[in-house]
């Protein structure tokens, strides 16, 4: 069982979410899925086709940390495992986003295979929990892009658990993974990241 009260709360915060992100453009038509956790047990997450600039409380739903649907009939996003994994490797995570904008995707096809994407001197690094400094480097490891969400879902635990540090991840031609111990947190990172990929790739127009 999980504490209705504070599933009505997260829902809400997932809801008002998916608005500021299809307003924004990074989260177009049905793309994309958010989840926060109600308990250690338990996580609301967008029900898998749903429009995310139209949720409505009915579009969220609960899931147990190995993906499967409590006291629900709707199914959840095929990349739920991908949100699921997240939560015991950061017990201090309230919420897991994945956006679908156009600088993200292109961005990541743009990273060779094997290598990160790296952001250095940027004055909104410090947007990230535990960036202090701009003379720091934010590193982000870029995933291939797969159908098989299991063993994806397995690459990116095993890659987390050796690097807490980094605030998420891309996946190839696909989009961003982020997360925050609270929903505004989470919001606070797709913000700076868009920021850092929009200058990038403004970085190799003008410099190839």
């Amino acid at each position: 069982m999980f504490d209705v009260s504070r599933y009505a709360v997260v829902a809400e915060a997932i809801v008002d979410a998916g608005r500021f992100l299809y307003g924004r453009g990074w989260s177009p038509a049905t793309s994309s899925n958010y989840s926060a956790r109600i308990d250690h047990e338990h996580i609301a997450i967008t029900v898998s086709g749903r429009h995310k600039g139209q949720l409505g409380a009915g579009d969220v739903m609960v899931v147990d940390l190995q993906g499967k649907p409590v006291q629900s009939e709707c199914r959840a996003s095929a990349e739920t495992l991908l949100h699921t994994v997240l939560y015991p490797v950061f017990p201090d995570v309230g919420a897991v986003l994945h956006t679908h904008s156009v600088n993200a995707t292109v961005l990541s096809r743009l990273v060779p295979a094997g290598e990160l994407l790296t952001f250095k001197g940027y004055e909104l690094q410090k947007a990230f929990d535990g960036v202090e400094t701009h003379e720091s480097t934010v590193t982000i490891p870029v995933f291939e892009n797969t159908q098989d969400i299991e063993t994806l879902a397995r690459e990116t635990r095993e890659w987390f658990l050796e690097h807490p540090e980094q605030p998420g991840y891309l996946i190839r031609g696909h989009g961003l993974y982020t997360w925050g111990n609270t929903m505004a947190d989470c919001l606070r990172h797709v913000e700076a990241f868009e920021f850092l990929f929009e200058c990038e790739l403004a970085t190799k127009r003008v410099r190839p």
